[in-house]
């Protein structure tokens, strides 16, 4: 028999012992601090026009009481068990999509788990987006779950010997299962009651038609939260990956196939420059992380990129190029540049769908006679380069095994080198010939070898800012030595260049930029500045030198140089419009933004045309939202367009009719 003062020691329990005893307690624990790390995850994004209203508090509760609700179903101790492994795997996930988001601008998908080895090859690139500030998404981790880790250490363990197995006490037993087991269901249903609710508001309303033909991320998690937008990711990747093969009606293909062939029965306007270059070379150089707004800038009386303005007097250079890149950033601007296509809402095309068939530029040219081939010293299995070339139709593919890594240098070998080794290659190949060269050392986080660096970027200097001028101006000295090279080599005058940013630089501080342009930004300066890339393109001859305002885009490559190469491309199924036949041209973005010569249209998070921004590129100024729509639903119906035939590999359809 149990002592007075044993029972009483029984019976008194410390406040701690009694909080972590209650399931309601524990799951009310979990979700006052994985509301708080959402909280601060959202205000982390600095995500423009989003910001969370009262629904989207309750769909954020709602969220984690469906990921929870399992708990009630265990022991006291089990339940706080689960709840600290599932405060630790939420915790890793958001961490890792606000990781992620610094760098891409974007979420982590179910596609891009598939390319987790460009992710580990970031190296000291994730290591520049981690902040000292980001300890307060663990603060919990440091305090309290040791804290109950130790609590439970302490814990006597229940002596079930002191208790009879009577039918009364496992009657009890029974009880409490079904009383968890009830506690369960509710919090099920109120957690569904709670997320679906609001979504579907949402869905009927402002957001409607966005589950459909949802052309970014952000959109969707504006609605869904991120719990919802993963939750999302995981039913749309099953319901194209898991279950039957998935098939489009006939309708919805009749329909793509009549607005190519709308497309392409359009007369198009040839001019001199139509297959005034047959059968000249073409090198095609995509530079990492190239942007625009430093063109032609000096800093310290020192330009930035001398060489390329040298070349600016003899060449082309279009000011207003656009980078239309998503999740699969320097892949998606060689994809949509070689084919004409829009890259994916989700995921890379050479990751995803690299066995699908596409109407794209080095198989075109190797029909044609060419010798193709790619350069980029770095692994060949980086974004799954090696298999995408193969389909692509490039005879082969020089990777970094193919290099002497004579100039170690940011990830691999330094430009300069590569740049030369390439040149050396190509004296080997015959002519005519396409080469394709991409270039490493100008990528996050940018830095260069004190003992290379030439340019004195003044206040800039010990910051990522300064790192990329410092970075660009190495590659543009490169560049300036890749020119003499072909000079030498006897190339200049029978080949076409054609040089171009793939993407930016992930730099999203608007003070730096500011800064170095001495005057304030507004919206649409800054999202020009992060989409703009240059463009370069050297004619044989040294002909139509000089600056072209028009707007234009990556899709723009592959149509542009079949016609200076007088090949015809009307039974293409492309997207990219042609820079020398004088039309007028737009851009979309992944994004949703959209761009003409007249106005430029920044959507809103929420995907609602009507809460977008419009400015006329004229005055610079917001104007009526309405002068952009016709180009927003141009833009969107392209992008759903160009997701359908990649997604259900529509051009090898069409090709066997």
């Amino acid at each position: 028999m149990l002592s007075n003062h044993a029972g009483m020691g029984i019976h008194k329990r410390s406040l701690s012992s009694r909080i972590l005893r209650s399931s309601y307690n524990n799951i009310i624990i979990f979700m006052i601090l994985m509301l708080y790390k959402l909280v601060l995850f959202h205000y982390s994004l600095h995500i423009h026009n989003i910001d969370m209203n009262p629904l989207d508090y309750v769909i954020t509760i709602g969220s984690l009481l469906l990921v929870s609700f399992w708990t009630f179903g265990l022991p006291r101790r089990g339940q706080s068990i689960s709840l600290i492994i599932l405060n630790i795997l939420l915790t890793a996930i958001l961490y890792s999509d606000l990781v992620y988001y610094r760098y891409f601008q974007d979420f982590i998908t179910i596609p891009v788990l598939f390319q987790t080895g460009q992710v580990s090859s970031l190296g000291e690139s994730i290591r520049s987006l981690l902040f000292f500030s980001d300890l307060f998404f663990f603060i919990d981790w440091i305090l309290f779950i040791p804290y109950v880790i130790i609590t439970f250490m302490k814990r006597r363990q229940t002596q079930y010997s002191m208790y009879s197995t009577s039918f009364a006490t496992t009657s009890r037993v029974s009880g409490t299962i079904r009383g968890r087991a009830m506690k369960g269901v509710l919090t099920f249903v109120l957690g569904f009651v709670l997320t679906f609710g609001p979504i579907k508001f949402y869905s009927e309303t402002w957001a409607k038609g966005l589950f459909e033909g949802n052309w970014w991320n952000m959109a969707l998690y504006n609605v869904t939260g991120l719990i919802g937008f993963h939750g999302y990711d995981i039913y749309r990747y099953s319901k194209e990956y898991l279950g039957p093969e998935p098939t489009l009606p006939e309708e919805e293909i009749t329909k793509v196939k009549e607005w190519f062939d709308q497309r392409n029965t359009n007369p198009t306007t040839t001019n001199q420059l139509f297959g005034k270059y047959k059968d000249s070379n073409v090198i095609v150089i995509q530079v990492e992380a190239f942007m625009n707004f430093m063109i032609g800038q000096s800093i310290n009386g020192q330009e930035i990129t001398p060489n390329f303005n040298k070349l600016m007097n003899e060449s082309m250079y279009f000011s207003n190029y656009y980078h239309q890149t998503g999740q699969g950033r320097t892949s998606d601007a060689d994809f949509s540049s070689h084919s004409a296509l829009h890259p994916l809402p989700s995921g890379s095309v050479f990751v995803r769908y690299p066995d699908h068939k596409y109407d794209i530029l080095p198989a075109i040219l190797q029909e044609k006679g060419y010798a193709t081939n790619a350069f980029h010293a770095y692994d060949s299995s980086f974004w799954n380069r090696y298999t995408m070339y193969k389909a692509m139709g490039y005879d082969r593919f020089y990777s970094k095994k193919d290099f002497t890594m004579d100039e170690s240098l940011g990830w691999s070998l330094g430009d300069k080198s590569f740049f030369k080794q390439s040149l050396d290659d190509m004296q080997e190949i015959k002519q005519p010939f396409y080469s394709f060269l991409i270039t490493l050392s100008s990528h996050h986080p940018y830095v260069i070898p004190k003992g290379k660096q030439e340019l004195d970027v003044g206040e800039f200097t010990g910051n990522i800012f300064g790192d990329y001028l410092q970075s660009i101006h190495y590659v543009d000295s490169a560049l300036g030595q890749f020119v003499e090279q072909m000079k030498d080599q006897g190339l200049w005058d029978n080949t076409i260049l054609y040089v171009y940013g793939d993407h930016d630089n992930s730099i999203k501080e608007k003070e730096y930029y500011e800064q170095f342009l001495g005057r304030g930004l507004n919206d649409l300066d800054m999202r020009q500045i992060m989409n703009q890339v240059p463009l370069l393109v050297h004619l044989p001859d040294g002909s139509e030198a000089g600056t072209y305002p028009d707007v234009a885009g990556q899709l723009d490559m592959m149509p542009s140089i079949l016609h200076l190469l007088g090949i015809d491309t009307t039974s293409y199924h492309i997207m990219g419009n042609n820079l020398f036949n004088g039309q007028e041209r737009s851009v979309t973005l992944r994004t949703g933004d959209h761009t003409d010569s007249n106005v430029y249209y920044i959507p809103s998070a929420d995907g609602v045309f009507d809460n977008g921004s419009c400015y006329d590129l004229r005055t610079r100024q917001m104007t009526k939202v309405g002068s952009c729509r016709a180009g927003f639903d141009q833009g969107k119906q392209e992008l759903h367009i160009s997701d359908q035939v990649i997604q259900y590999d529509l051009i090898r359809k069409f090709d066997q009719e």
